[in-house]
């Protein structure tokens, strides 16, 4: 009997454990992981971006249970955790930059709650990134591993408002230089949209 197809599903526990079809990307996963820190993948929809950022995630937090059978499952050190930053601008619409900060804003918050961190929501989105990111490797005691989802979606949900896009880019350009500033804190880092 053929597996069902996992169409849409970007969570690799649900397609591994609810018998889904899975092609075994964990050897690519690993050659990243192991021969750079910062990536950038840009692909049409449902590439498995997400699916693939998801994988990334559960190999960074030691996951191991989920990876019985897979490539990496005798080659990465489970034990060795880092503290993952899964940001993802997939939810809603923003129409305007007060609606992007709060999207941002609520991202850190849940972020911080993800992490069990602290997180002050009089600073700025960029001064709460950079300051999650110095938590993180301070409570964890590892460098951070961020993982950007849909990282352009606000710019294109805009496309047709060249001020409104170009608004969005800059404040997404002034949000995701928090990551070069605080490379010392960082393990590495996978942006795709």
């Amino acid at each position: 009997m053929l597996k069902k197809l996992p169409i849409g599903i970007q969570t690799l526990s649900h397609i591994l454990y609810d018998g889904y079809a899975y092609v075994d990307k964990t050897a690519i996963a690993l050659q990243l992981i192991e021969s750079g820190k910062y990536y950038f993948l840009s692909r049409p929809r449902r590439f498995g971006k997400s699916l693939f950022l998801d994988t990334l995630k559960e190999v960074f937090e030691g996951n191991k249970a989920l990876f019985k059978g897979l490539y990496i499952e005798d080659k990465w050190d489970f034990e060795d955790r880092y503290p993952v930053l899964r940001i993802s601008f997939g939810a809603g619409v923003n129409k305007n930059k007060a609606e992007l900060d709060r999207s941002i804003h609520w991202i850190l918050i849940n972020v911080a709650r993800d992490l069990e961190l602290e997180f002050d929501e009089g600073k700025s989105n960029r001064e709460g990134f950079q300051e999650l990111i110095r938590q993180a490797r301070e409570k964890y005691g590892k460098k951070v591993v961020i993982l950007i989802d849909e990282y352009d979606k606000p710019i294109l949900d805009n496309i047709t408002d060249k001020e409104t896009a170009r608004t969005m880019r800059d404040g997404l350009k002034d949000f995701y230089a928090v990551i070069k500033d605080n490379d010392q804190y960082i393990q590495f880092v996978f942006i795709t949209g």
